[in-house]
């Protein structure tokens, strides 16, 4: 692999690092990339002699305006809020190209196969540089912990009475929606993370974290809590909750969690954990209206 000629000019870099679901983050960057102002949502999770045991993986920008890049193989290539991304299959790891939009300058990362090493080549003269580092770094975040017993979810946290509880589901069934209704409806609530909270079983429990990843709502909490439930939201004309359990279970939660489906490793690695997880918390559809009696049905029945 041939990474890109770097800038002419010697570039002193700052290294940040971030506690993150439990787990050491180490950014290093060239001081003028000023990344605090890049990343304003991973503020809340700067840390200072973190633990060293608990290294997930480490992230290096350069930035650079030149690149010469092997082919590779596409894997998957998918246009969402975090932008536009290809994924590439190449040798010894994975390539990954974002844009912020369609016709946006394209910016990559390489990484290992296991997602413990990261090269990012940033173009900062995007002015959407920092929403593109961010989207780079919940990428290669969501592959790393999942060699660590975590995955990264697809739903909206909502925390209450000290456990927290996930609503899952595809995009525009209201997992936002019913979110602010448990928070309209129960005293006390308040929303962990709207868009990307992670879960990793700890001592044998099932913990949910806040991210620096919150889609479009601003919730950027370094906070955790025991896991109550999850729960798959479906629109429909009157409100009913569905218990899953063993297989369907599974089957119901696998849908929302980030995960390479070609890469036979860290897809095995989410299933064994998936397996576990949902064995000990209570898993639900919800056939909903988006009303409060949906909320407390919900509430009810994952008691």
């Amino acid at each position: 692999m041939l990474y890109p000629t770097l800038n002419r000019t010697i570039q002193m870099m700052k290294e940040y690092t971030y506690r993150i679901a439990g787990f050491t983050v180490t950014l290093s960057a060239p001081e003028v990339l000023e990344v605090d102002c890049l990343l304003p949502s991973f503020r809340p999770f700067r840390c200072v002699g973190c633990s060293s045991e608990a290294h997930l993986f480490r992230f290096l920008v350069e930035a650079s305006e030149y690149r010469h890049l092997d082919k590779g193989t596409l894997v998957e290539e998918s246009v969402n809020d975090f932008g536009h991304v290809r994924l590439l299959k190449t040798v010894g790891g994975y390539r990954i190209e974002v844009r912020a939009t369609a016709h946006g300058v394209v910016h990559c990362v390489h990484t290992d196969d296991r997602f413990t090493l990261a090269t990012a080549l940033l173009h900062r003269s995007d002015p959407r540089a920092g929403e593109v580092l961010c989207s780079m770094l919940r990428i290669v975040f969501s592959q790393a912990v999942l060699c660590r017993g975590g995955i990264s979810l697809h739903a909206s946290a909502v925390a209450l009475n000290g456990k927290a509880y996930l609503f899952m589901g595809k995009s525009g069934t209201g997992k936002s929606t019913h979110a602010a209704l448990w928070l309209r409806c129960f005293p006390g609530s308040s929303l962990l993370n709207d868009d990307n909270p992670v879960v990793c079983i700890v001592d044998g429990q099932a913990v949910v974290y806040g991210t620096p990843w919150s889609g479009k709502t601003p919730c950027y909490k370094n906070e955790s809590f025991a896991l109550g439930g999850i729960v798959r939201l479906v629109q429909a004309g009157a409100n009913r909750f569905i218990p899953q359990e063993g297989v369907d279970a599974f089957i119901t939660v696998l849908p929302g969690c980030s995960v390479i489906h070609k890469d036979t490793k860290l897809h095995e690695q989410l299933c064994n954990t998936l397996v576990r997880l949902t064995a000990q918390v209570p898993v639900g559809v919800l056939e909903c209206l988006p009303d409060e009696e949906a909320a407390r049905l919900c509430a009810a029945r994952l008691s």
